[in-house]
């Protein structure tokens, strides 16, 4: 297998997840903002154009980190990082899904659309007039979640998962892009250092 990865938060989330779990995964660079991942022959292993893509030894490609990063759970089981029980699996899947949709969208689109509408607006459609809607989104979804967060070390209780690796990519990535963690969220910035302080978020 080889990893088909960039700058970004997406690619650092499987590289995070397969560092947790030491499965080393060859690299393949690709230029982000070279366009590389927008034409041939990329666009054969990802005909989104999207990063990351994980291309198996058999040639074929997955690609959407959350399906990567299963993908690598059924493969190696140990330790855990979506769940060993069904109600584990189902509790993962629940916050890796309300991070996603919650959080990481409306704050990569904020992104997107303004400090980044030079790079994408080519690229993707683009809705500038939609970017601080965005971000105010994806803050008052931190808010609640701070709340959530009140006596839990992790998402998920005790134990690191996916839904954890998803959130502290996007939210250190937001920190670069103007989308800094407000004080004000004291239990996010107490998990956000708990994260940060593992080996792989160096991922």
């Amino acid at each position: 297998m080889r990893l088909y990865n960039s700058i970004g938060p997406n690619p650092r989330v499987v590289r995070m997840f397969a560092a947790e779990k030491s499965i080393d995964l060859p690299l393949v660079e690709v230029d982000l903002m070279g366009g590389e991942n927008r034409r041939p022959p990329y666009l054969e292993k990802n005909a989104m154009g999207q990063l990351p893509a994980l291309e198996l030894d058999n040639g074929d490609c997955i690609t959407e980190v959350t399906a990567i990063c299963e993908y690598l759970e059924d493969l190696h089981p140990q330790p855990a990082l979506i769940g060993s029980t069904p109600e584990d699996k189902a509790r993962c899947r629940q916050w890796t899904r309300r991070v996603d949709l919650n959080i990481c969208e409306p704050m990569a689109n904020g992104f997107r659309f303004a400090e980044g509408l030079p790079l994408f607006k080519s690229r993707i459609v683009t809705v500038p007039e939609a970017a601080e809607g965005l971000k105010r989104i994806a803050q008052d979804r931190l808010k609640w979640l701070d709340a959530e967060l009140a006596g839990k070390d992790f998402l998920c209780g005790k134990h690191l998962t996916l839904a954890d690796i998803l959130l502290f990519c996007f939210l250190d990535f937001g920190t670069q892009v103007g989308q800094p963690l407000r004080e004000e969220n004291k239990n996010v910035s107490g998990w956000f250092g708990r994260v940060r302080a593992r080996p792989s978020a160096k991922a």
